[in-house]
């Protein structure tokens, strides 16, 4: 009976630490758009596309939606073209997993570039939560090339964005 006993606290106390862990990683929580929010980058709605939004939450509450990665990362490399400010602090960065829609953390995802999947604002970057996924997603949809965050920069984005209007 202790045994027993000592094992249900054991499988309770692992599951709050993995609840507490996972509520962690998504704090504060995703939020979905509402009606009228625009992408501060290309004025598009954001709510009709919502397999691609992408959000950037500020610690002060404040919410930016995007219509895909590409224009995310377009504002949060250069806030101050799009109306916003490099010195205002990011809480979190989250966008969904192509596979499953699952939110994921922008800053842990996988990228995948020129594939033939095109998003709202045409070419797009493809976020993928592993690396494995990225690795079939690529090989699937004849993408070039698997990136983290940090090595998205702006000649890339300008680069997906040849030929679309501003």
């Amino acid at each position: 009976m202790k045994a027993v006993s000592l094992f249900l606290i054991i499988l309770f106390i692992t599951s709050v630490s993995n609840a507490s862990q996972n509520k962690k990683e998504l704090s504060p929580p995703p939020q979905m758009p509402g009606d009228k929010d625009k992408c501060p980058v290309c004025g598009m709605f954001v709510k009709p596309y919502p397999k691609w939004i992408t959000e950037i939450i500020y610690k002060d509450g404040t919410i930016k939606y995007f219509d895909g990665a590409k224009d995310m990362f377009k504002y949060y490399l250069h806030p101050e073209k799009y109306g916003g400010s490099k010195d205002k602090p990011i809480a979190a960065i989250y966008l969904r997993d192509y596979y499953d829609l699952d939110w994921i953390d922008a800053r842990k995802a996988y990228y995948v570039i020129d594939s033939d999947i095109l998003g709202p604002m045409g070419n797009e970057l493809i976020p993928l939560k592993t690396l494995q996924d990225a690795q079939e997603f690529k090989a699937d949809h004849k993408g070039s090339k698997i990136l983290r965050f940090e090595e998205v920069d702006w000649n890339l984005l300008m680069r997906l964005s040849v030929g679309q209007e501003m």
